[in-house]
């Protein structure tokens, strides 16, 4: 009655309506398109990967807006989703999930338009909402039966983990659920010593609402496997934390704390150095403590940048902190580094020879053989990254070596790391080169080899997010801490890791 002539070329699209169906009744609609229209491209966008920690938050917004999502049990990914409109009818069809759409489908230009449109850094939602969704092609007829809408493109290739190698227990800490939980991203960890671990800065929950948090957050050892959690202000007496996150904290002794760059919102950068002074209560116990916030050289502005690290090294006897790449309010990617002297924590210039790595930012440092050992993170193009660089001490400085790893690791940013018996682990982090989810990847130093362990979270609250969170190495524990983690979605709201959560690493000893 409108006038439709099934047999003119014509473009079907539906933008998040198949989901909302039953799957019955979008199968029965796929199959009546193939057969009502001789010559007809069907796009369609919507959610996929149900099953991971952020497929599971995705599907609970929806729930709670009384709008399940239908069918993602049966057609989790583009491979099936492909095969449910082949056997529908469709004679050819493609699709990519919206990382790959957006690298390589859309013009350069578009791209930066888009990127500059606003300040923004919240670059592990937008990676991984955009790895949840995904926009398809299916054709049938004459004219449009030999059309790849999205051919294979060698600019987005997939980097898929080798098969796992072991797993490693997951379980919450224990005693933690007594005390206030440390609910928060963004934040920085310290061990003090080997009983005490302090939290401070990030987004997260604090008295019931969402906020900068402004209390720090202390983890207490109790005996060999009892931990306590409390909050703790800072004093009146001494300055307030400033509201920064992605800063990064660095121990100087038992009782100081140094705390450097972060941000108070993507264009303002926190500037100054803060030094921490924790002060023991008289029994010797955590009730009592302190926190004291002294601004070392207010005018300071060497460093005003966020998401960077910040590792210690070593140099002609000396102790300096090595702090390296992140962004800032004029650049999106940092490449440089600075060398800060611990005793006097003047900035000092140490030779650094070798090619320089590139750009990044949201990578991970961890110190080794008294240099520094950097990994992965988001590189100029908003492109994750796989190379893994050692700043090896030299007799005249420094010098970057880059270190050749077998099988390739998987791109990734917002992860941590550790070095543990010659051995480098990388935790967790968001990838979108790989349809899999992070897990801990074992580097071994010495030969350059490369495994995969996966993470056992039978036993913890699900979801875990493993990114946006800080990580304490226990080795003689052989354990790792996790504490905190998530993020704040623009589409699908905030969600915050609720336990600190221990990994139990005597698997790889034991390999």
């Amino acid at each position: 009655a409108a006038g439709l002539n099934a047999a003119a070329p014509t473009l079907l699209l539906a933008e998040a309506v198949l989901t909302y169906l039953e799957p019955k009744d979008a199968a029965a609609l796929i199959a009546w398109a193939a057969q009502r229209f001789s010559d007809a491209i069907f796009v369609t966008y919507e959610q996929m990967r149900p099953h991971d920690a952020f497929g599971q938050v995705m599907q609970q917004h929806f729930r709670q807006l009384s709008s399940p999502l239908h069918g993602l049990d049966r057609f989790p990914d583009v491979e099936a989703q492909k095969h449910r409109f082949l056997q529908a009818g469709w004679t050819a069809c493609s699709a990519v999930d919206m990382n790959e759409f957006y690298r390589c489908f859309l013009p350069s230009e578009e791209c930066q338009r888009v990127e500059n449109l606003e300040p923004f850094d919240e670059f592990e939602e937008w990676h991984l909402k955009c790895a949840h969704y995904f926009i398809l092609a299916a054709s049938r007829g004459h004219t449009l039966f030999e059309t790849l809408v999205f051919p294979p493109s060698e600019m987005f290739p997939r980097i898929d983990p080798a098969s796992p190698s072991g797993v490693f227990p997951a379980s919450v800490v224990t005693s933690d659920s007594k005390g206030p939980n440390l609910k928060r991203y963004g934040h920085a960890s310290v061990l003090l010593n080997r009983n005490i671990i302090l939290s401070a800065g990030g987004f997260g929950e604090q008295e019931g609402r969402h906020c900068r948090v402004s209390k720090f957050h202390l983890l207490s050892r109790y005996g060999d496997f009892e931990w306590k959690s409390n909050q703790i202000c800072s004093c009146e007496t001494g300055a307030q934390w400033d509201g920064r996150l992605y800063h990064t904290m660095t121990r100087l002794s038992d009782t100081e704390v140094l705390v450097l760059g972060g941000r108070l919102s993507p264009v303002t950068p926190a500037l100054g150095i803060l030094q921490l002074g924790i002060s023991k209560s008289k029994d010797n116990t955590t009730k009592d403590l302190n926190v004291t916030i002294t601004k070392a050289d207010p005018e300071d502005s060497t460093l005003s940048c966020w998401r960077h690290s910040t590792t210690e090294v070593s140099y002609d006897n000396q102790k300096y902190l090595f702090v390296y790449g992140g962004r800032s309010v004029v650049e999106p990617v940092l490449s440089d580094w600075h060398f800060l002297h611990t005793g006097t924590m003047a900035w000092v210039n140490i030779p650094v020879v070798g090619e320089a790595p590139e750009g990044r930012h949201s990578h991970s440092a961890c110190s080794w053989q008294g240099g520094a050992l950097i990994a992965g993170g988001l590189g100029a193009s908003e492109e994750p990254l796989s190379s893994v660089l050692f700043l090896k001490p030299i007799s005249c400085g420094f010098l970057w070596e880059s270190i050749i790893i077998q099988p390739p690791i998987t791109p990734r940013y917002s992860h941590t790391a550790h070095v543990l018996n010659g051995k480098l682990l990388l935790v967790g982090g968001v990838w979108i080169h790989s349809s899999s989810v992070p897990g801990v990847t074992i580097i071994d130093l010495t030969t350059g080899l490369s495994s995969e362990y996966q993470i056992d979270t039978t036993c913890v609250p699900w979801p875990l997010m493993l990114h946006n969170h800080t990580s304490i190495l226990l080795p003689e524990e052989q354990q790792l801490l996790l504490l905190g983690g998530g993020g704040n979605c623009f589409s699908f709201g905030t969600y915050l890791n609720p336990h600190t959560v221990t990994l139990g690493l005597s698997s790889l000893r034991a390999g």
